[in-house]
């Protein structure tokens, strides 16, 4: 695949956040309203868009259990290595470790992800594995932690904080949203078809609306290119080239995965930053000009690597 192709499916991405660039920078919609786009787009579009496709797929035929187990393996792996350096780099308060932990692991898989697998492969259902593992395992610990750290010092120990915590990530509509349509479609529950209608189409909008939200943030903050730091330097190289190398290196080496699976997972790996690291940030009012700029950076250059990585592992 050229860059031209995947630009070309890319085309409502880039609109839909120029849109919110163009709306701030002219000052038609204020900047400071994309906290109310982010919290509709975390808080109930995304869950409608995860639980009508989740119920709706044959998870059956999704799930190779050595492919997933070997980029489980790869993404610890990852974790571990971005806690230890941002400890060494001297971040070491919990919520700004877990967004790091997520702009470096977890991807946008939604918001492009999906139109590049449609692309190269003509279906993009390799991707839910990842998204289901993504959802229920790391994006639980984040909220978890977001949540606890958002604890005040005076609501009780650390267990009670903790425990609360865990409750409050457990019942959060993201959350709840994949629990229901993965437990719903391995009951068999037949669920009627106006309320899965109901939910795709509140769930088409997420797309849009989370990415028209990162535009406005960054239409009245501006994006300076010159500026990037050190630290988002190592980050979107992390995500954009350690961690692909990384999942070449478990997944191929170590668990022996090949063929289509290992080509799948690589280029996983290698997406961009996922749109939900702004929506974290924003709900959760930690790193968000960080978290905007790497979603943004993190997702042009993983563009221009694509077609690199596609002609290494089918090579």
């Amino acid at each position: 695949m050229g860059t031209a192709a995947a630009l070309e499916k890319l085309v409502p991405v880039l609109l839909a956040f120029g849109g919110g660039v163009v709306l701030a920078r002219r000052k038609i919609v204020p900047a400071e309203a994309s906290k109310a786009f982010a919290d509709y787009a975390f808080l109930f579009a995304v869950p409608c868009y995860l639980f009508g496709n989740i119920y709706a797929s044959d998870l059956g035929t999704l799930f190779n259990w050595r492919a997933i187990g070997a980029y489980a393996a790869a993404a610890g792996v990852a974790v571990l290595a971005i806690v230890f350096a941002s400890g060494a780099h001297g971040v070491r308060e919990p919520r700004d470790v877990a967004l790091r932990v997520m702009a470096g692991v977890q991807v946008n898989t939604a918001y492009f992800a999906v139109p590049v697998f449609i692309t190269l492969f003509g279906t993009a259902a390799p991707i839910f594995p990842v998204l289901l593992f993504q959802v229920c395992v790391l994006s639980l610990v984040v909220i978890s932690i977001m949540e606890l750290g958002r604890a005040g010092p005076a609501a009780g120990g650390p267990g009670q904080r903790l425990l609360r915590a865990v409750g409050a990530s457990l019942s959060t509509p993201l959350v709840l949203a994949c629990n229901a349509g993965i437990l719903l479609n391995l009951l068999s529950v037949h669920v009627p078809k106006v309320v899965l209608d109901g939910a795709g189409f509140v769930g088409d909008s997420a797309s849009p609306i989370a990415l028209f939200a990162l535009g406005l943030h960054l239409g009245g903050l501006g994006l300076d290119i010159r500026g990037t730091g050190r630290e988002e330097l190592a980050l979107i190289a992390f995500k954009c080239l350690g961690f692909p190398l990384l999942a070449w290196a478990v997944c191929g080496l170590l668990f022996g995965v090949r063929g289509e699976w290992l080509t799948y997972l690589v280029l996983i790996a290698a997406m961009p930053a996922p749109q939900n690291l702004f929506v974290f940030a924003q709900r959760y009012d930690v790193g968000v000009d960080l978290s905007a700029s790497l979603v943004i950076k993190s997702s042009v250059v993983s563009l221009l690597l694509l077609p690199v990585w596609l002609q290494t592992v089918a090579a």
